[in-house]
């Protein structure tokens, strides 16, 4: 199917639900008219050749938020960023108009980690991330939370919450860190709403962390979000063991894998197995209110563009 086809059939299909969404919206925390064009959508976007260049890449997506790796995602290492770069960014981000921007740390973290080494790096990680968020002005940072490896979620939530402190605890700046919501693989911390909120009542600097919900991660952990009613159930359950307030970003992704799969594997929007009409209850509700950054594939399939089409199509089901 091409990319214009593919479109032209998600927004009828947008248009066909839109009575039934109206219905149901109140009870979420916001209505259609209520959302007009207030909903901020944006892209993962590449840091390649220099990192001022994601915000020219995001601008030809049509971002209005966009999120960034400061670094390499799969090394320890951090390469010196450029003479100027960070000075570039911050100036082309300000010309496009572009806010808030994310940055994402390496998948390598382990803040949950019972082994020494990979925690100690994992923690140094961390405030290295924040120092370069710092210097780049952005205001929110991303981070996976990790595995306990087998040693048990009272353990694992321990260390993230110890890493957290020494993490922020030796920072001065302001950047908050936004713990992403897991996908319910085996040992991982922080796929439970109750492992999250644990996380966050248990810390000292409670201010400068909150949340990240990733639309395909919870549910692949068990959250429903296809129908009105598992939703609301869904958002009661963040609301009781978390708080809406602590919600900073959504990660807007379609998913390849089931519900409760414990697969992390993003699916361009409507053609997973979350749907359009589950990921129009996400955009139209209480979450509607934080900026949605699309991780999703590129491939034959559909692009960036044609993602970006479909996500604003959300907004009021058409």
């Amino acid at each position: 199917m091409s990319e214009i086809h593919d479109i032209g059939r998600m927004g009828a299909l947008c248009s066909e639900e839109s009575l039934l969404f109206r219905e149901n919206h109140a009870s979420f925390g916001c209505l259609p008219e209520e959302m007009g064009s207030v909903v901020k959508f944006g892209f993962h976007v590449s840091i390649s050749s220099s990192i001022d260049k994601a915000v020219e890449r995001a601008q030809k997506l049509g971002c209005d938020s966009f999120q960034i790796f400061t670094r390499n995602p799969r090394s320890w290492a951090t390469k010196e960023l450029g003479e100027g770069e960070p000075e570039a960014f911050r100036a082309k981000r300000a010309e496009a108009g572009i806010e808030p921007v994310f940055g994402h740390m390496p998948y390598i973290l382990n803040l949950a980690s019972p082994e020494r080494k990979v925690y100690e790096r994992s923690v140094a990680s961390l405030r290295t991330g924040l120092a370069r968020c710092e210097t780049l002005g952005i205001p929110m940072l991303v981070t996976h939370v990790g595995s306990h490896l087998g040693k048990g979620s009272e353990l694992g939530v321990e260390r993230v919450v110890d890493a957290l402190d020494i993490a922020l605890g030796g920072d001065d700046s302001k950047v908050m860190v936004l713990l992403e919501t897991g996908p319910g693989s085996r040992n991982s911390v922080g796929s439970s709403f109750e492992e999250m909120g644990r996380i966050l009542n248990s810390i000292v600097d409670a201010d400068r962390v909150g949340i990240c919900l990733d639309t395909c991660h919870v549910f692949a952990a068990g959250y429903e979000l296809r129908t009105a009613e598992g939703f609301e159930e869904t958002v009661n359950s963040f609301e009781v063991e978390i708080g809406l307030d602590r919600l900073e970003l959504v990660h807007l992704n379609d998913s390849v894998g089931g519900f409760r799969s414990g697969r992390d594997h993003h699916e361009h929007l409507g053609l997973g197995e979350i749907g359009l009409r589950g990921l129009g209850l996400v955009v139209n509700s209480g979450f509607g209110g934080v900026p949605m950054i699309m991780e999703t594939p590129i491939n034959d399939t559909r692009g960036n563009l044609g993602n970006m089409n479909v996500a604003r199509g959300l907004v009021g089901m058409g």
